[in-house]
């Protein structure tokens, strides 16, 4: 049976399709929902938004750290407690089949994925651990996921994952096309909190909701890639500046390494990850696959789109890497047409010899 969270009964609840069935679109002013999040005339942030949906893994026992980092991209054996950090587990080709946002908190580590991604991603784990002190389950139906721009001092008891985005990692490294000070991320912290399923109503209490139309329109202005939005079965961290947050470059091996490591030292990424600004003019956005084009050649994806409270309507689009940075972009929305900017989120000469770092072009070690 499909989920649908208890927060739908808040008044004005319009239920969300795709990625986020089963929680809220909006409550009835997605805008105003934008800036309840974030805070806005002098006021302090006081949104939360249910992610409900969200999947959950829990990894316990004493080894688990370390069987976590032999599997995955991100370096995980020394991690700290209550340390929000990401980790991918790759094919053999380095392509993405898992994308996990993690934190421990001393006894467990938690994986929050995808709806859809929790009972295969528990299952392949728990094929993975053979003698090893660990056990794994998909606790989806005990836990909630709500998520904040801000730590919520009433909600200290509770295990939350602070997003390292945009920040670099240690042994992580930027693909972007701007210096890690002017990173638009920057301007967007984000929160996720773990709450008893059975506790969320209670816990949320009266507190504002935002829907996440909401949060993916500030997710989209701060650059932030989502699995299932931007992956298909073909995409490779170093396309969306996953480098900086989920890959440890200097870790031990795991699979799909080596397409990692050639593509940074030797190759260069296939395509790359842009924003869109959209002419609002139509006022509609286009829908999530609508073609990229460059006169009139098909030249990427639009792979997420909202409307925004500042920037109106925006997109996150994957295009081919050779692709003019300087050329305006038309998305084709079966006939609909939207002249875009580009804004360069991986740079056009990331990776082989240039990959860039608080700015300033590196050469390969």
């Amino acid at each position: 049976m499909s989920y649908l969270s208890p927060l739908l009964n808040r008044s004005g609840a319009v239920a969300a399709g795709g990625l986020d069935a089963g929680v809220a679109a909006h409550y009835g002013d997605p805008n105003r929902e934008q800036r309840l999040l974030i805070g806005y005339l002098g006021k302090a942030p006081s949104a939360v938004v249910d992610l409900s949906h969200r999947g959950v893994v829990s990894v316990s026992g004493p080894d688990r750290l370390s069987w976590l980092n032999t599997l995955s991209s991100q370096a995980l054996t020394n991690l700290a407690p209550n340390v929000g950090t990401e980790l991918l587990l790759l094919t053999i080709q380095g392509r993405i089949d898992y994308d996990a946002r993690v934190v421990d908190d001393g006894e467990t580590t938690w994986l929050i994925v995808e709806t859809e991604e929790a009972a295969p991603l528990a299952q392949w784990l728990n094929s993975m651990k053979f003698m090893l002190r660990v056990e794994i389950a998909d606790v989806s139906t005990d836990w909630a996921v709500v998520g904040s721009v801000v730590r919520i001092g009433e909600w200290s008891a509770l295990t939350v994952w602070e997003d390292p985005w945009p920040n670099i990692s240690a042994g992580g490294y930027s693909y972007a096309a701007v210096p890690d000070a002017e990173h638009p991320g920057l301007e967007r912290p984000w929160f996720e909190y773990l709450i008893p399923a059975a506790d969320l109503v209670e816990t949320v209490g009266q507190r504002p909701l935002a829907g996440v139309w909401a949060a993916e329109a500030l997710r989209l202005a701060a650059w932030r890639p989502r699995r299932g939005a931007e992956t298909d079965e073909k995409t490779i961290p170093h396309e969306l500046d996953l480098m900086r947050t989920a890959v440890h470059l200097n870790k031990g091996c795991y699979k799909g390494q080596e397409t990692v490591a050639r593509v940074h030292n030797l190759g260069r990424p296939p395509r790359r990850l842009v924003f869109l600004q959209l002419d609002g003019s139509l006022h509609t956005l286009p829908a999530v696959g609508s073609e990229v084009l460059v006169d009139e050649r098909v030249v990427g994806t639009v792979t997420s789109s909202a409307q925004h409270y500042e920037m109106g309507p925006i997109a996150l689009a994957l295009v081919k890497r050779s692709v003019d940075p300087d050329a305006v972009l038309i998305v084709n929305d079966d006939g609909e047409q939207y002249p875009a900017n580009q804004e360069l989120i991986v740079a056009t000469d990331a990776g082989q010899v240039v990959g860039r770092q608080t700015g300033f072009l590196r050469s390969p070690r």
